[in-house]
C-alpha cells in the first residue's frame, strides 16, 4: 500500500529538505496522521475526492499520505494555473475540499478557490493554509485507523492539454507504491541517499521520482521553484545523490555557478530541447555521472522505461528504453490495423501492466478511446522496438507521410542543424489537398547569416527529395509552454503557423505571430 512506503523504516531517517527545515520519516508519518484526522473531521470518507493547490512542501506530503491512509482519492491542481485553468480540473474532478497556500507568486489562491466554489455543487471547503514549507493540524490527534485498499484511486496527474483541454489520468494506490518501489531499485536508491527534487509534485516525473526516494529510505529535496543555481548549490549543501529532470534543466545545472556536483551518482532526463547528447557528455566529462534517457507520461508514469547507465553515449541517449519492471509489458503495433510489428519497424507505441492508469477521472469516452478491451494504453507515440527496449521516435500526431513514407521530424531537425547557420530547428507537416502531407521548417539562426533559399538548397543536397522543407522560416524563439515536467515545444501552434505560410505571407509576420503565441 502507498501508506507503506512511509510507515516502513528508521523513524529518524530524514526524509525532507525544505529550505532551512529538515524532518524525518517518523515526523512525516505523525503529521500525515494528523492530517487524516483533519480530513475525517471535516466528513472526507473513504472515495471521496479533495484537491491540492499548494506548493511543494510538508503540507503537500501530509495530505497525500493522509489520503492514502483514508482512502481518498488527491487531485493535485498546478500551482502555475489560474482561475479558469483551475476551474477546469475541479469542475472535472468534483472535489469536497480544496487546499491552497495564503500566498504564494503573488496570486490569490483562496479567492480564486472561493469564486470556483460558489458555482460548484460538490466543493463544499476551501481550506487556507499559513505555511506549505512545513506542516499543519498539530492540534489534531494521528489517525489511528486504516481504511485505504490497494485498489482505491489515489492520485491524478495532469495531461500536457498542449492539443486540448487537460485531462487527469488517474492511478491507484498499489499502482503508486509499486512503482515507487521498482523505480528506487532500478535507479539503485539505497537507505541514506538524497534526491533533488526540482520538478513540481502535481508532475508525474516530480512526483515518481520524490515517492520512489521515500520508498527506499532516501530523502527529498524540494525546491518549489527552480532555478539553476540554487538547485546546483542544494546538490553540493545536501550531497545530493539523485536528480531527474528535462534536458534543459541538466544543462542550466551543470553550466552553474561554481559548485561541486561530486557527489550527484545517478540520473535520467526527458528529452524536450534536443540536448541529451549535450548533457550526457558534460555530466560524465565533468562529473563521472552517467546519464540516461527515460520515457513516461501522466497515463503510464514517468521513468516507465530507462536507459541502460552502462551503455555507451548514444545509446544512453536514445528516448525509451526498458521497462523498470518486468511486470511492464510493451509492443509496437501498426496505427492503421491493430497488428503488431517486428523489431526495427515503426508504429505506435501501447502499454500494459500495474503502471498504467485506472482511467480519465470522470471522463469515460476518452478511457475507452485510449485502452484497447485488453488492457492496453494506446500511447500515440510513435516507436520501434530492439531486442527487449524501445525507442521513442515522436508523437504520432507530429509524425509526416511524406509521399507515402512515414518520416520522423527529428530526422530532418537534426540535419538542419547541422548547418553552420542554424542553432535550433523544429519540423511540422502541413496536409495539402490533392498533395499530401508537406514538411515545413522554423529554424532558429545563429551568428552566420543564412537565407531560406541556401537552407533548402542545402537539404536537396544532404537528404532524400521528399524530406526536404517546402518552406524553412526564422523565428526568434519557438513557442513553449511550461509544463510540470520541463518545457515543451507547441508544434500545434507552428503547425497553424505554417498552414498559413505556404500561401504568399511575408516571414516577417510568421515570426511575429509565433512569438506572440508564446508569450
Amino acid at each position: 500500500m502507498a501508506f507503506d512506503l512511509l510507515e516502513s523504516g528508521d523513524p529518524d531517517l530524514v526524509a525532507v529538505h525544505h529550505g532551512e527545515r529538515t524532518f524525518t520519516r517518523g515526523e512525516l508519518r505523525i503529521a500525515s496522521r494528523r492530517a487524516a484526522s483533519f480530513l475525517h473531521a471535516l466528513g472526507i470518507r473513504r472515495g471521496d475526492t479533495i484537491a491540492v493547490w499548494l506548493p511543494d512542501g510538508g503540507v503537500w506530503l501530509q495530505l497525500f499520505f493522509a489520503a492514502a491512509q483514508l482512502g481518498v482519492l488527491m487531485v493535485p491542481v498546478s500551482t502555475r494555473f489560474k482561475l479558469q485553468e483551475a476551474r477546469h480540473v475541479l469542475d472535472t474532478a468534483k472535489p469536497r475540499v480544496l487546499v491552497v497556500p495564503q500566498s504564494f507568486l503573488d496570486f490569490d489562491y483562496a479567492g480564486a478557490g472561493l469564486e470556483i466554489q460558489a458555482s460548484s455543487d460538490a466543493l463544499q471547503h476551501v481550506i487556507e493554509v499559513s505555511q506549505f514549507d512545513g506542516f499543519e493540524w498539530g492540534e489534531f490527534e494521528p489517525y489511528v485507523h486504516w481504511h485505504g485498499q490497494d485498489t482505491d484511486l489515489l492520485c491524478t496527474f495532469t495531461t500536457s492539454g498542449t492539443t486540448g483541454r487537460p485531462k487527469l489520468a488517474v492511478h491507484t494506490a498499489d499502482g503508486i507504491a509499486r512503482h515507487a518501489r521498482n523505480v528506487g531499485r532500478i535507479n539503485d536508491m539505497r537507505v541514506g541517499d538524497v534526491a533533488l527534487c526540482a520538478l513540481p509534485l502535481y508532475g508525474v516525473l516530480g512526483f515518481v521520482q520524490a515517492i520512489a526516494a521515500l520508498a527506499s529510505g532516501a530523502a527529498c529535496v524540494l525546491l518549489p521553484v527552480f532555478k539553476a543555481d540554487a538547485a546546483a548549490a542544494a546538490i553540493e549543501r545536501h550531497r545530493v545523490t539523485h536528480f531527474f529532470g528535462s534536458d534543459a534543466m541538466m544543462e542550466m545545472v551543470l553550466n552553474a555557478g561554481d559548485y561541486s556536483l561530486a557527489t550527484w551518482r545517478r540520473g535520467a532526463f526527458a528529452e524536450y530541447a534536443n540536448l541529451g547528447q549535450s548533457v550526457i557528455s558534460k555530466a560524465w566529462a565533468a562529473w563521472g555521472v552517467r546519464l540516461t534517457g527515460l520515457y513516461g507520461m501522466s497515463e503510464c508514469f514517468a521513468m516507465t522505461a530507462i536507459r541502460d547507465p552502462e551503455g555507451d553515449e548514444q545509446q544512453r541517449g536514445l528516448p525509451g528504453g526498458s521497462p523498470v519492471s518486468s511486470e511492464i509489458s510493451f509492443r509496437i503495433v501498426d496505427p492503421a490495423s491493430g497488428a503488431i510489428l517486428p523489431d526495427g519497424q515503426q508504429g505506435e507505441l501501447q502499454l500494459r501492466g500495474y503502471n498504467v492508469m485506472a482511467g480519465y477521472l470522470n471522463n469515460p469516452s476518452a478511457t475507452a478511446e485510449a485502452l484497447t478491451a485488453e488492457g492496453w494504453f494506446r500511447t500515440g507515440d510513435l516507436a520501434y522496438a530492439e531486442g527487449g527496449t524501445f525507442c521513442y521516435s515522436a508523437r504520432i500526431r507530429d509524425s509526416l507521410r511524406l509521399r507515402g513514407y512515414l518520416v520522423d521530424p527529428v530526422e530532418i531537425e537534426t540535419f538542419l542543424v547541422q548547418h553552420p547557420g542554424v542553432q535550433a530547428a523544429q519540423v511540422v507537416g502541413v496536409h495539402l489537398d490533392g498533395e499530401g502531407d508537406v514538411a515545413v521548417a522554423f529554424v532558429c539562426r545563429s551568428t552566420t547569416a543564412v537565407t531560406e533559399h541556401e537552407l533548402i538548397a542545402y537539404c536537396k543536397q544532404g537528404i532524400a527529395g521528399f524530406k526536404v522543407p517546402r518552406r524553412i522560416l526564422p523565428v526568434e524563439s519557438f513557442p513553449q509552454q511550461e509544463g510540470p515536467n520541463g518545457v515543451k515545444i507547441l508544434k500545434n501552434v507552428l503547425r497553424d503557423v505554417a498552414s498559413q505560410c505556404l500561401g504568399p505571407v511575408q516571414t516577417v509576420s510568421v515570426t511575429r505571430e509565433i512569438n506572440h503565441e508564446a508569450s
